[in-house]
């Protein structure tokens, strides 16, 4: 049996996982629970190479089954699981970095499931079934929170009364693990010193200013609600919106949730065609076209800002699944930043190439792939030691 720390990467209906070889970090094995604690759940293992070595439905759908068939299932091909470590979307103001889980930090984690309703009490289920499993096995936890405690004060604030900041209601900024990822690559682009906006565009989507390697600013902020138009999400959102579902339409907190996280963003804006980006863009229907376009403009305006928050701008890089595979949205956004310095090599981005903008640009913009489970990993060896 090869000894191995599992990173696994916990959402509202997937749970991704991979394994490192705890003497080196070498990738052994990813795999994918799909319907995480739904109806039909089921697991699918690959290689390094993403060929199947085995893919079945498991009979019990609860969280707690599907973690249990996990370590079964990495056992009957070998792998021992030494230690774990965890993807949590907020830290809260308290964790800033890698942090080895106990009692207490849990029970803090616990503190903020109302700033992360949705993504929180999925985490502490997961670490909760490892810890009844294995009372000695090692969790330690990474958090989308802690890449942007580098902010200055000012960007972390809203326009409230003081004492709501202090209680914790401030911007946070989230897919910092995502950002973290990407920031590692930034020097062999020899962007380690550069003013660069990071687009991680996906079901969730964000920006983010990154500047000398460090956060300077993002699109979200109190809650993954906020910024930029996403898959079922709205993004930026007058507040008097919300007040006005409640007051005049008779809706209760639940169904304000279910608005804002289910039935938004551009399954919203498409007339409840779809959340994928990519059936919006094989679509005619006019309401797919608008939801393709309002998701472009709001990344362009966003970039903008960013790019304000940094007094400049020197290149662009966009990351995640829209953002490594679309090259209709690229195109778009790149396409209305010439004002910017960026001049867009068609060709290049119909190819997916790395860098998107032609030799003559005066800036560049770039795909590059994100890892967030390979960070969570990177972040657990260097505590672990």
């Amino acid at each position: 049996m090869i000894k191995a720390l599992i990173a696994v990467n916990a959402g509202s209906s997937t749970l991704k996982f991979r394994a490192y070889a705890m003497d080196g970090g070498a990738l052994l094995m990813r795999g994918l629970i799909d319907h995480f604690g739904q109806k039909h759940t089921s697991l699918s293992l690959h290689d390094t190479l993403h060929q199947q070595l085995e893919e079945r439905e498991l009979g019990d759908d609860s969280r707690a089954a599907a973690v249990a068939a996990m370590i079964n299932t990495l056992a009957d091909h070998g792998i021992a699981v030494a230690a774990v470590v965890h993807r949590v979307v907020h830290g809260g103001s308290r964790f800033h970095a890698v942090t080895r889980l106990d009692e207490d930090s849990c029970q803090a984690l616990e503190a903020f499931i109302p700033l992360a309703p949705l993504h929180q009490p999925v985490s502490l289920q997961v670490i909760d079934a490892f810890r009844t499993l294995d009372p000695t096995l090692p969790q330690l936890a990474c958090f989308d929170t802690a890449f942007h405690a580098s902010q200055p004060e000012v960007a972390t604030r809203f326009g409230i009364a003081r004492h709501w900041h202090e209680e914790g209601v401030r911007r946070y900024g989230f897919h910092g693990l995502s950002y973290a990822s990407i920031t590692r690559k930034l020097a062999s682009l020899g962007l380690a010193d550069a003013r660069v906006v990071v687009c991680h565009l996906g079901s969730g989507s964000s920006a983010c200013a990154i500047q000398q390697g460090r956060s300077v600013a993002s699109s979200m902020g109190f809650s993954a609600v906020d910024g930029l138009m996403m898959g079922t999400r709205p993004g930026y959102l007058d507040p008097e919106v919300v007040l006005y579902w409640m007051e005049h339409e008779g809706m209760g907190v639940g169904e304000v949730r279910r608005e804002l996280y289910k039935n938004s963003g551009l399954l919203g804006v498409s007339g409840g065609l779809s959340a994928d980006m990519r059936e919006l863009l094989a679509s005619s229907l006019p309401a797919a076209r608008e939801a393709v376009e309002l998701f472009c403009y709001r990344i362009v305006r966003e970039i903008a800002s960013l790019a304000a928050a940094m007094k400049g701008l020197d290149a662009i890089i966009f990351t995640a699944g829209i953002g490594e595979h679309s090259a209709e949205v690229r195109g778009r956004v790149l396409g209305q930043l010439g004002w910017l310095g960026f001049a867009a090599d068609h060709a290049a981005n119909l190819a997916h190439a790395r860098q998107l903008t032609s030799s003559d640009s005066l800036h560049h913009a770039y795909v590059l792939a994100t890892d967030e489970e390979g960070e969570m990993a990177s972040q657990a060896f260097a505590l672990l030691g």
